[in-house]
């Protein structure tokens, strides 16, 4: 790996590396099977959910087809890091290469923010079935639903284009060394040649927005259901109420809960091990968990799965 020691061009650079979890040999290799384990059952897990929906006509409806979608992200969200993370536990040198290591940069924040808006619009979609429930079926139509997720799609993709493109074109020197196991933000800014705070203000600013406006319109839209909620008069028809959202909202702390911790501060907060054992909760253990909540708390996605692996 060739990387200059006096500010230079950034194609001067070849790769970083890449520390990850730096431990003995065989730790590296039961880290390399456990976490192969954990992307297998991620995989067949979102799979199974995106093949249960689309195989059982009932339930075809915009809530499952929202769920479809997100597990399809999620698959895509854990390749982002998994997959080179697995390599690294095997590879003597741990490098990755300038392109990839800004590939991973793009991909892995572009899911990340993607899977905010994702979990807006299913909480907007909660808010219209439980608070207009007549209106539903004529409020959340096909159309909206598919206007909806490809708008998650294109504003996730284009939110974070333009600035990773700047950072790329920026200068880096030293050791070339990322104390992480993906190519984060805090730690690559760390090694530029030249510190530029008009850049990294812009970054700061624009990293928590896909974060916080849709945290933000996620509290709303359940402020909204539980004043609705609140109103129904048999226990019943809450507990039935608060059933058709419990799994989305056990998804969303989950997701929440780690990122706020790892981004509602700023980075040199946190020791690099803590960063990285949050980074590693939200990106893998998240995704890996989400099959589960939706298939353990909802009945019709757990009579289509066990339809769908009895084929």
């Amino acid at each position: 790996m060739k990387i200059s020691n006096t500010p230079n061009t950034s194609s001067a650079i070849t790769g970083f590396i890449l520390l990850g979890f730096p431990c003995p040999r065989e730790a590296q290799i039961l880290l390399f099977v456990l976490f192969s384990a954990v992307y297998l059952l991620t995989l067949m897990g979102n799979g199974s959910i995106i093949c249960a929906v689309r195989w059982d006509q009932r339930l075809h409806t915009p809530m499952y087809i929202l769920l479809a979608n997100f597990s399809f992200l999620e698959i895509w969200y854990v390749t982002s890091t998994v997959p080179n993370m697995l390599a690294n536990f095997l590879s003597d040198n741990k490098l990755i290469s300038f392109s990839g290591c800004f590939l991973q940069f793009y991909f892995f924040f572009s899911l990340g923010s993607t899977e905010c808006f994702f979990l807006a619009i299913m909480a907007f979609d909660r808010y219209l079935a439980i608070c207009r429930p007549l209106h539903y079926p004529t409020l959340m139509t096909r159309r909206l639903c598919a206007n909806l997720i490809i708008s998650c799609w294109v504003f996730g993709f284009l939110w974070f284009l333009i600035p990773i493109i700047i950072i790329s074109q920026m200068s880096f020197c030293g050791s070339g060394i990322i104390d992480h196991f993906l190519c984060d933000p805090g730690p690559l800014l760390a090694l530029t040649c030249e510190k530029v705070p008009v850049i990294e203000l812009v970054f700061s600013t624009l990293s928590p927005l896909p974060l916080i406006i849709p945290f933000l319109f996620i509290m709303g839209s359940y402020a909204l259901v539980l004043r609705a909620v609140l109103k129904v008069p048999s226990a019943a028809g809450r507990k039935k109420a608060f059933s058709t959202c419990g799994s989305h909202l056990a998804v969303v702390s989950l997701f929440y809960g780690s990122v706020l911790v790892m981004y509602g501060s700023p980075t040199s907060e946190h020791e690099a091990g803590m960063q990285k054992i949050v980074t590693l909760f939200y990106s893998v253990v998240t995704p890996l968990l989400n099959p589960v909540i939706y298939s353990l708390r909802n009945k019709d996605m757990k009579k289509a799965l066990q339809k769908f692996l009895r084929l």
